[in-house]
């Protein structure tokens, strides 16, 4: 079983294509080899080296795709989410430590002024004529002092730190090793049967562990290729099918939603690609959605379950002939997974719980956080605060959320985040945000407001007022102005079941 990185990209054919793109020739594996090691040598020569801390900031496409293979198999790569305000790059760069930003040579991310700002050193990346292709070259400034350890990463080296969105306002740093991320890929090549045959047409953000782990390293360890788009775009999905005849895809509910509205118009570039299967994760698919898109493609869907602080793959529905269960997210595919009980046990069959795992692909642990290690591993097992059970055969269902993220279409937002950023608004006294169901994208963000005596303020004034310091997916969908805010028979504030005791949501 491979280790680290480096030996995870050996695999592919030397001529076989890795990575592809609309309108330009692919990068084959063995330029995508070659291509790594000369970006760990780049990023050395700038004073970055094993576990030290280099920050991404691209647009998806194969130079994403391509930057973050490379780097990783000798630096930390920090992926960041490049539609993020200067507030969150401050957040994310000062918490992060990173020691280098990786750019496009003509960005004007609001990460450049502020990594100038923090001292990071910017590094412009200039692609070349092959999909992924690219050179590295510093902004001014001194030679960089050598890095302490130089080379291609070990195992036990962090090969990715991503923050996951926490109930409180600071999110937590997910250290994952070379371990973790080789573990994670092999499970879901090995679920989804990858082999160098196979072509995906990955549609994910590529600053996601969804995008990063099963869009492109899984099916680039199998030897197999991957075409990198410029992001989810239901108007060109087809042509880029045609483009790219792939033998499958990942994405989200919400996204196989826009392709599935769109299939009778494409049924010709359908027939003349089909596909081997469709996998869906991020959040729950409705079954009639599964249906339909089954029926349109002719191929089966493989819902799956992950999270950040797993690599990705927790559990998946397997491939036919073996058996799906639609509303649940498949058997265990990867590490160990269990139902606790509250007292710690761990319970039998049709019984609810908390879902907890242990394996490889697991992280060790938060960053600089014993208090979250503490609550979040009971002996050696990991709490994921999803609820769920196991059926007969071993086919996990989830029944509930413990924690009060919100899970927008995919992407997870801290409620507590948006009430810091809205407490900043002199009209405003206090705020609670909490989720909003959502028919297409399964939740939205809502926020009861609470105005300061004599103050006014619009809802819109309040949105564009977030929208200044957060991402768009952040911004409250609705915001309720209120004499008081609403709390539980305790007194406590809830976040969990607000927006039904308000009548808001589907």
């Amino acid at each position: 079983m491979n280790t680290t990185l480096m030996e995870l990209l050996a695999t592919g054919a030397d001529d076989a294509p890795a990575l592809a793109a609309p309108g330009r020739p692919a990068l084959t594996h063995a330029a995508l080899r070659a291509l790594a090691h000369r970006t760990v040598a780049s990023l050395n020569a700038l004073g970055a080296g094993r576990n030290d801390r280099v920050a991404i900031v691209l647009a998806n496409g194969p130079e994403m795709a391509a930057c973050f293979l490379g780097a990783a198999c000798g630096v930390t790569t920090a992926p960041l989410n490049p539609a993020y305000r200067a507030d969150e790059f401050e957040f994310y760069l000062s918490d992060l430590k990173a020691r280098l930003l990786v750019v496009e040579h003509d960005s004007t991310s609001a990460a450049i002024e502020v990594a100038q700002r923090l001292g990071v050193r910017i590094v412009d990346l200039h692609p070349g004529e092959a999909a992924g292709d690219f050179t590295l070259r510093a902004r001014g400034g001194e030679a960089a002092a050598p890095p302490a350890h130089p080379g291609p990463a070990e195992p036990d080296d962090i090969a990715m730190v991503l923050h996951t969105s926490g109930t409180t306002s600071r999110p937590k740093i997910v250290p994952l090793s070379q371990r973790n991320l080789c573990a994670s890929a092999g499970n879901i090549a090995r679920t989804l049967g990858f082999t160098p045959a196979d072509r995906g047409l990955n549609v994910m953000p590529l600053f996601h562990i969804h995008g990063l782990i099963a869009g492109v390293l899984s099916p680039v360890s199998a030897g197999s290729a991957v075409f990198c788009t410029p992001g989810f775009n239901a108007l060109r999905f087809y042509a880029w099918m045609d483009e790219a005849a792939p033998t499958w895809y990942t994405a989200v509910p919400t996204m196989h939603q826009a392709i599935v509205s769109r299939a009778s118009k494409n049924l010709e570039v359908i027939r003349r690609h089909p596909l081997r299967f469709i996998r869906s994760s991020s959040s729950s698919i409705p079954p009639q959605v599964i249906r339909e898109l089954e029926e349109v493609f002719g191929a089966p869907l493989i819902e799956s379950y992950g999270m950040t602080e797993a690599s990705l793959q927790m559990a998946s529905n397997p491939l036919p002939p073996a058996v799906r269960k639609p509303g649940s997210v498949g058997l265990p595919a990867g590490p160990q997974v269990a139902i606790m009980g509250e007292d710690g046990t761990l319970l039998p069959a049709g019984e609810v719980g908390e879902i907890v795992i242990r394996g490889a692909n697991v992280t060790a642990g938060y960053e600089n956080n014993p208090k979250a290690n503490a609550e979040a591993f009971v002996d050696g097992w990991f709490r994921t605060g999803d609820q769920g059970m196991k059926d007969a055969e071993g086919y996990l269902s989830l029944t509930g959320r413990l924690k009060e993220i919100i899970n927008r279409g995919g992407e997870k937002i801290s409620p507590r985040e948006v009430d810091e950023v809205l407490m900043d608004h002199p009209a405003v006294a206090q705020v609670v945000c909490f989720a909003i169901p959502h028919a297409k994208l399964g939740e939205e963000v809502g926020a009861v407001v609470v105005l300061r005596e004599g103050a006014q303020v619009t809802e819109r004034e309040l949105q564009a007022f977030v929208a200044q310091r957060l991402a768009d997916f952040k911004v409250p969908a609705k915001l309720l102005f209120m004499d008081e805010i609403p709390k539980g028979a305790t007194g406590k504030l809830q976040r969990i079941g607000l927006a039904a005791r308000l009548g808001l949501g589907t």
